[in-house]
């Protein structure tokens, strides 16, 4: 590929890299593992990182699992994982709502049992959790009774969304000063064997759609991920390396935040991806494309194990 950025990292180049961060973020599904295995290697690269005095944390836009059901989920597969070097969609909403809305009220949620936990954890009452069945006629769903306490509507993935609750989430939103929170806008959630099913992003849009108004997002490429990230580690973007497997999430992130970007094909995007974006001369396409590029994290073990 022309130009500086997307070279395969190999060879002595991967030490010269690792030697110039002393933090890496990583994405987990289709990085560190896919489903419900590791990515051969992976833990091993995680676990020297740390040996070799690095900071590692974990960013992920994920918003189904609490900080304690990922570093479950991480020690299960071998990784040596601390609950606060995990940053999901869900604790980072919370973290949002608390420290730059400093929201004093409750919240509308569309949403996960995670997530409600990561609201309760941070003081935050979340309400509409679980089903939300329809009955009676139009007029009925207009003047769907409120909760007055409610100050802001929160979308992460739901599988209980339904018609009553994007309905509810608007007319919650059509009240003055209520805000509107999205944890991410990934469209499409990536499955093994090629398979996919419709991520949180749809739901947000359908939310955004019906309340004729853009929510804020906290997930990637959004920078709060990182900042969290930073404000809570001292991170300094100069010596930090973005490892993740999209283009859209990962790399922009890491481009917005100006860390150095790592993309790993054992998930979504692909080289041929990023060289599309170099070639079509897109100011906004060029930040996602990476500065380098590994076959999996794995490629990283050799110069760590020398």
């Amino acid at each position: 590929m022309s130009g500086s950025k997307c070279v395969r990292l190999t060879g002595a180049l991967v030490k010269q890299v690792l030697d110039s961060v002393d933090s890496v973020l990583f994405d987990c599904d289709g990085v560190i593992w896919r489903g419900d295995q590791a990515v051969p290697g992976a833990a091993q690269v995680i676990n020297l990182l740390k040996e070799k005095g690095k900071k590692v944390f974990f960013v992920t836009n994920n918003s189904s699992k609490t900080r304690k059901m990922y570093v479950d989920k991480m020690t299960t597969l071998g990784f040596h994982v601390k609950e606060e070097e995990v940053f999901g969609t869900a604790y980072c909403s919370a973290v949002y709502l608390k420290t730059v809305c400093k929201l004093q009220g409750k919240v509308y949620l569309i949403g996960s049992n995670a997530m409600q936990q990561e609201l309760e954890a941070v003081g935050i009452q979340p309400l509409g959790m679980g089903p939300d069945h329809i009955s009676g006629k139009q007029a009925d769903w207009a003047n769907v009774p409120l909760d007055p306490e409610v100050k802001a509507v929160v979308v992460g993935f739901d599988e209980h969304f339904s018609y009553m609750k994007l309905n509810r989430a608007m007319q919650y939103l059509s009240q003055e000063g209520c805000l509107f929170v999205g944890t991410n806008r990934d469209t499409r959630l990536p499955l093994e064997g090629g398979k996919a099913v419709p991520g949180t992003g749809c739901l947000l849009q359908a939310v955004e759609t019906a309340a004729q108004h853009r929510a804020q997002t906290v997930g990637k490429p959004n920078n709060f991920m990182f900042d969290c990230v930073a404000s809570q580690f001292g991170v300094n973007p100069d010596h930090c390396l973005m490892v993740g497997d999209r283009l859209d999430t990962d790399i922009m992130l890491g481009s917005n935040c100006g860390l150095k970007t790592l993309l790993t094909l054992t998930g979504v995007s692909t080289v041929a991806d990023a060289e599309d974006h170099q070639k079509s001369g897109s100011a906004e396409r060029q930040g996602m494309v990476p500065d380098y590029y590994v076959e999996s994290i794995a490629d990283l073990l050799p110069a760590l194990q020398g």
